[in-house]
């Protein structure tokens, strides 16, 4: 073993978690190394091309708005893009893009490659150093030591991966490429729990088998989008996807090799996803349904691979091709790469404090799907935040923690380390109690001002923040200020628009709240009124409309302040606070919460516990200030 190089921060693993993290570290300027298996394989796709989509897509706007990656490449390598859930309210709305999978490793890997103060090397680790707890490097299996102040795992599905195809198992990561079969054991000898998780893709076909005529086409939107707040909305829209369906005798055959399905019949014995199934879960489980739909979709411009979302699958290779082949427009389709499942180890959430920083292992961090996450979004959210942390932390400066009332990241790692998580883990706009005030289009104006304190935010974002926001603040004074009067000009455009008249004068603003009305109805109506840029528009469209229920969850926000406020000292012992159950002690002890608030979202801490919390820090209190004063 010889020492080969001495950094600050090592990030052991380049997807999308680890490009984050190792992109943060550097550019809040401590000495960097991402180690990845391949280099080929930087940011690489091996699910579906897609960045986005309901939840995921206010993780990317997020990123983006503490000076993350991701929201820019996805706007540079998007071939398509769709805002999903418009029939509802602003709060679910979720934007989704279709990917160029090659262009955006190719796009992340420059970043990569030249951003100061980053190395990217191609290693195997096969150990970490570990002295006295706390972390001083790792080994590779070619006897080389690279020793630094902190390291980030973000191993994603690679650590003993073990991929299936019916009756075939090989110890594999993702399409084919070496597993981690070292690294695991190190952690445990170094007294990690590791818990062993399963997740799959569905075959991909080519393109020039398929008899779209059959499909049902699923076009971009005609409106211009874009993910980066840097990035100008416009039209990304390169190709289409396409709409089909299993039907009855999909499932038959499927029902008939359930024998040979690793799932069924013991091979797998890891825990799989809830929320994206593979083929057989949903025939099993749904057997009443007679169609699943599939979205077929594109891999990149330069390929003829196409995507079948919804058929994850681990079935023997004469099964899926036999499966397929009942689906309209599959009937003559060709195989380009199997489907397959995948079993991997991934740490226990509950060993890690908010800011993904392992309790009992000083200065090494965890990020991504190592943390039973599934999806890019959510590795590349907490991959950004440990990155962070990681350079704080080095600095002497105070963490950074995002709580559930100011981000999504917030609600995704507080979830992960204070109620762990029993399969892999998907964001969804459902697990946040506040997703009114946190919405994906106000994304900028919640963090820009955090990641600009930060360091992340260059200067050229921190001024077009600032300009939007100035321009936000003058059109909410100039729609407050303007008075519509009931004059029949006024009323004749307002009934074309759909719209009641008006019997008395009320403010401009005030028309904007009716559910038909939208600015640019209102230019027509008023032509005096300023011309807005679109996102300024929308963000003052629903600020307007939706003030009485955002101020409300507000208000609820506050109330939860009061107990995120209140920390426990480092040093307390839980298992002394007689007035809190033996359960709540125990679950206490274990996870050992930041907050009060934190606290209170552990599973078997009673709210009779919380009371007793509650004493117990006022009491606390006091006699610190008693110290204090003497």
């Amino acid at each position: 073993m010889f020492i080969a190089g001495m950094y600050d921060v090592i990030v052991v693993g380049a997807g999308h978690a680890g490009c984050e993290a190792a992109l943060a570290a550097a550019r809040l300027g401590v000495r960097t190394l991402l180690i990845t298996l391949n280099l080929d394989n930087i940011a690489l796709m091996p699910c579906n091309p897609a960045v986005g989509g309901p939840g995921k897509s206010h993780l990317v706007r997020e990123i983006d708005a503490l000076g993350g990656q991701m929201g820019l490449i996805a706007d540079k390598t998007a071939i398509q893009m769709r805002m999903l859930n418009t029939g509802k309210g602003p709060a679910v709305y979720s934007l989704r893009a279709q990917s160029d999978k090659k262009q955006y490793q190719a796009v992340m890997t420059h970043v990569l490659e030249t951003q100061s103060g980053l190395d990217v090397k191609q290693l195997m680790v096969t150990e970490l150093i570990i002295e006295n707890g706390v972390v001083k490097g790792i080994c590779t299996e070619l006897g080389e030591a690279f020793m630094s102040r902190a390291v980030i795992l973000a191993t994603g599905t690679y650590l003993k991966g073990r991929v299936i195809i019916g009756e075939t198992t090989c110890a594999a990561g993702p399409i084919g490429q070496r597993s981690a079969e070292a690294l695991s054991d190190s952690l445990r000898k170094a007294g990690i729990s590791l818990l062993r998780f399963k997740t799959g893709t569905p075959a991909r076909v080519d393109g020039r088998s398929l008899r779209r005529e059959k499909m049902t086409l699923q076009d971009g939107d005609k409106e211009d989008h874009a993910f980066s707040f840097l990035s100008k909305r416009e039209n990304r829209n390169k190709v289409c996807c396409w709409l089909t369906y299993t039907n009855e005798n999909t499932h038959d055959i499927i029902r008939r090799n359930l024998e040979r399905a690793p799932m069924c019949n013991g091979t797998i014995t890891g825990i799989g996803p809830r929320y994206c199934p593979s083929i057989e879960s949903k025939i099993l489980r749904f057997a009443d349904k007679k169609r699943h739909q599939l979205f077929v979709e594109p891999e990149g411009l330069y390929t003829t691979e196409m995507y079948v979302q919804g058929m994850s699958t681990s079935l023997p290779m004469d099964v899926q091709k036999e499966f397929l082949q009942t689906i309209p427009g599959l009937e003559e389709v060709e195989i380009m790469r199997p489907g397959y499942a995948i079993e991997y180890d991934c740490l226990d959430p509950l060993q890690l404090l908010p800011t993904l920083e392992v309790k009992h292992v000083a200065n090494l961090y965890s990020a991504g799907q190592a943390n039973g996450t599934s999806g890019y979004e959510e590795a590349a959210a907490q991959g950004l935040m440990a990155g962070i942390n990681a350079a704080l932390r080095l600095q002497g400066k105070e963490p950074f923690v995002l709580t559930r009332a100011e981000a999504y990241i917030g609600v995704l790692i507080d979830d992960l380390v204070t109620k762990g998580t029993e399969e892999p883990y998907r964001m969804m706009t459902s697990r946040s109690e506040y997703r009114l005030i946190l919405r994906q289009d106000n994304a900028d104006l919640r963090l820009t001002e955090k990641g600009r304190r930060i360091g992340l935010v260059s200067d050229e974002r921190y001024e077009a923040f600032c300009q939007k926001k100035a321009d936000i603040e003058a059109m909410i004074a100039e729609l407050e200020g303007t008075m519509a009067t009931p004059t029949a000009e006024t009323n004749t455009k307002l009934e074309a628009a759909g719209s009641a008249p008006l019997r008395t004068g009320i403010k401009v603003a005030d028309l904007l709240r009716r559910q038909e009305m939208t600015y640019a109805v209102l230019r027509g109506i008023f032509p005096g009124l300023s011309v807005r840029s679109e996102d300024v528009a929308e963000e003052v469209e629903i600020m307007i409309k939706y003030d009485g229920y955002i101020n409300r969850q507000k208000e609820q926000v506050e109330k939860l302040n009061r107990l995120e406020r209140k920390l426990f000292p480092a040093d307390i012992d839980y298992m002394k606070i007689e007035t809190v159950s033996m359960e709540g002690r125990q679950k206490l002890a274990h996870i050992r919460p930041r907050s009060l608030g934190q606290a209170s979202r552990i599973s078997g801490v009673s709210p009779a516990d919380i009371t007793a919390l509650l004493i117990f820090m006022e009491q606390y209190e006091r006699e610190k200030k008693g110290n204090v004063s003497m």
